[in-house]
């Protein structure tokens, strides 16, 4: 039975579309083209819920690494694999390009079994100063709390499966997945982590303190970010939660951030031809030498 495929195109981007022509023959030539629908369609995921015969067996996403972060929310928890095909700019989460795409086309919507990378999600709530849950998300790389506008500094106070942490004066915080380590988290001083750990890096952006060091910890930990502090301007744009720098929710004084493990994941085949620490000196520059100044 050949493979049924599902592709999903970002019509935003022009390489996207004029990718698609080729990848759509590829899929007929060596598979089953199920149906093709854009980035920003309503409700993708209920590909994955029809009648056995009618669910994709892959998905093909043309996009960059947006692109992917935004479907790995609509299809966590279906068991559909996607397969990311790097139209945007690093292209770190989506493995494969067009030239890797084109020559191993036969191999990938073929082959009986696929080489598969499966990454957790955040669950993330806010609730209200009373408790009352008024926000319930999820996210592939991060959940940040940002200051926001008018920029002043905000207080956040930290409790760790249970127990009072530090109180941070900063311009927020960053609750990373392994696969978000390298995005936001990496740029504000935070570690990198391997897919495969089962653990959550914690990361303030400059903390009014040279001691609030980056922590990471389990995967199953509980972290909760009280808000003592906040910008706000009238306008709703001050501090503000986002997630996975697409999903934004603006946040109240009192209120507490709840991170912990969704408790689901998403399957993503692998590019095997290049492994994660060479995609992360590749594409990332990790561990490069410095150049040398010839006068």
């Amino acid at each position: 039975m050949p493979r049924r495929v599902l592709l999903i195109v970002n019509r935003n981007k022009p390489e996207a579309l004029a990718a698609a022509g080729e990848v759509r023959a590829l899929i007929q030539k060596h598979a089953s083209l199920l149906g093709e629908i854009g980035a920003d369609d309503p409700n993708p995921s209920s590909f994955a819920q029809q009648a056995p015969d009618a669910i994709p067996h892959l998905i093909i996403v043309l996009g960059g690494d947006g692109t992917l972060l935004h479907q790995a929310r609509e299809f966590v928890g279906t068991g559909v694999p996607m397969l990311g095909v790097n139209l945007g700019k690093i292209g770190f989460m989506a493995e494969f390009d067009m030239a890797t795409l084109r020559a191993r086309a036969a191999e990938l919507l073929t082959s009986t079994t696929l080489p598969m990378r499966e990454l957790g999600l955040l669950r993330v709530q806010i609730l209200s100063d009373t408790g009352e849950p008024r926000f319930d998300g999820r996210a592939l790389n991060d959940a940040v709390i940002t200051a926001g506008p008018p920029y002043r500094l905000i207080t956040i106070s930290l409790t760790i499966d249970g127990e009072q942490g530090p109180v941070m004066n900063g311009d927020g915080l960053v609750i990373a997945t392994p696969t978000g380590s390298t995005a936001y988290n990496l740029s504000a001083g935070g570690p990198i982590l391997e897919p495969g750990t089962n653990a959550m890096a914690v990361t303030p952006i400059c903390a009014q303190s040279l001691s609030f060091r980056p922590i990471v910890v389990p995967g199953s930990t509980r972290v909760e970010a009280r808000l003592l502090a906040i910008n706000a301007n009238g306008s709703g744009d001050g501090t503000t939660l986002v997630l996975d720098g697409q999903v934004y929710t603006p946040l109240a004084k009192g209120e507490r951030v709840v991170i912990t493990s969704l408790g689901q994941s998403v399957r993503f085949v692998r590019n095997t031809a290049l492994g994660y620490w060479g995609r992360l000196m590749g594409k990332m520059n990790w561990a490069a030498t410095p150049r040398s100044q010839r006068g």
